[in-house]
């Protein structure tokens, strides 16, 4: 499931990352992958890339060394990984043939210049301290900050890649503003941090795009079991999207939790869909309300509703006739149901795999009669992912539930967390 939205997303964590590769990019030790590290200041450098033969720098492993003067730094001892500390030591200076010991602060290699005071001189000529913001032998390799040109070419493809991906256009622009103002700027210590960091971008964006708030149907049912009035949910959506067959399979869940929905067959229009709500309801030991085919569909739903009153039922699931947008008649037979029963929620079923169609349908219909919930069908089958991920944002309507195969159970409630975890793992 959503294996082309996995497979862009970990793409482009990789050619971001692929930009810091070389060695210029991100100097510091060896790995032993043959790969440059870089050292996090307040560790120590446990193996230095080696120091230049001219002597221009000097190695972290090994600081030792002895000048003309006779004067000799004492060996740094090794303890913890880019671990930098300082200690007491002691050496010997000779002045006018007498020798003499004095203790000194231990050079570390952060403080070491590489010029001397000059040939022959007794002391060695170190940076002022006081003075944080300089950044010593290793400060050049302490961080890199990520510009907006490192990212601007693989954003550039992703975006291609997302529209491609059934994405919707303002959906892809968003996703790409978000990660590109999340890690332009930000300053990485070594190269693995630019793959988390790139990662967490994505999921950050991923996961305000499918923050939409809306109404959680389950807490509604229980507060009209408690008030004693059905809930009542009418369901619409276009031509061969499985709506009859969610509606039994929500109903089904529903049973699971306890509660007894009531089934309206207010599909008087298509021809069998009658007789198929009725084959499901019978299925599930579920009551359904019908009339003749071709009988105002208003009414049925009307019957279903104080059928449900009467019986302390406490949801009614109204079917409604498959009808494209664009279908004016149609459109308005559903407005009427509507004001008949004033349904407290009004829930659009589209199919995943239609892709940015799916996203328009729900558009035009949100506009038509304003809608409160999304059920996406096929989920299961949907190996893009595109659909599922912008008709919540572009209708400002949550999804509520996926469809994932043919039987009843197949249904399961729709959580953002869910989807982040399907796209990028169980780490997420």
């Amino acid at each position: 499931m959503f294996d082309f939205l996995k497979k862009k997303f970990s793409g482009a964590v990789g050619k971001v990352s692929d930009k810091f590769s070389d060695e210029e990019s991100l100097p510091g030790d060896e790995t032993g992958t043959g790969k440059k590290m870089l050292p996090v200041e307040g560790e120590t450098v446990e193996k230095a890339s080696g120091k230049e033969q001219n002597g221009s720098s000097l190695s972290a492993e090994d600081i030792s060394s002895t000048d003309d003067s006779g004067f000799k730094i004492a060996e740094e001892e090794k303890t913890s990984r880019f671990a930098i500390f300082r200690r007491k030591s002691t050496h010997k200076e000779e002045v006018s043939g007498t020798d003499k010991e004095e203790t000194v602060d231990k050079i570390v290699p952060e403080d070491i210049d590489e010029t001397r005071t000059g040939p022959g001189s007794d002391k060695v000529k170190t940076k002022d301290t006081s003075l944080e913001s300089e950044p010593g032998l290793f400060g050049f390799a302490t961080h890199k900050t990520i510009s907006q040109g490192d990212l601007e070419d693989v954003l550039f493809e992703l975006e291609l890649s997302l529209l491609e991906g059934d994405v919707a256009l303002e959906v892809a622009e968003k996703i790409i503003k978000s990660v590109e103002n999340d890690l332009v700027g930000r300053k990485i210590k070594r190269r693995s941090d630019v793959a988390l960091h790139t990662q967490d971008a994505l999921k950050k964006a991923i996961s305000e795009i499918l923050m939409v708030k809306g109404p959680n149907v389950m807490a509604l049912a229980q507060e009209a079991r408690k008030a004693g009035e059905p809930l009542k949910l009418m369901f619409v959506g276009i031509n061969g999207t499985g709506k009859t067959t969610t509606i039994s399979k929500l109903a089904d869940y529903f049973v699971s939790k306890g509660f007894t929905p009531v089934l309206a067959a207010s599909d008087t229009f298509r021809a069998g869909a009658i007789e198929q709500i009725t084959h499901h309801a019978e299925n599930l030991k579920i009551k359904i309300i019908k009339h003749q085919k071709g009988a105002d569909p208003a009414a049925v739903a009307y019957d279903a509703v104080e059928h449900a009153r009467a019986q302390k039922k406490e949801l009614v699931f109204i079917d409604t006739a498959g009808r494209m947008q664009t279908n004016t008649n149609l459109m308005d037979e559903m407005k009427k149901i509507q004001r008949v029963v004033k349904p407290d929620l009004v829930i659009f079923v589209g199919d995943a795999l239609t892709g940015n169609d799916v996203v328009e349908q729900a558009t035009k219909f949100n506009d038509a009669v304003g809608l409160d919930g999304i059920i996406l069908t096929k989920a299961d089958a949907d190996a893009k992912g595109g659909a599922a991920l912008s008709i919540g944002y572009v209708v400002q309507k949550p999804i509520l539930f996926l469809g994932v195969g043919q039987g009843y159970k197949d249904i399961i409630e729709f959580k953002p967390d869910w989807m982040v975890e399907q796209i990028f793992g169980s780490d997420a």
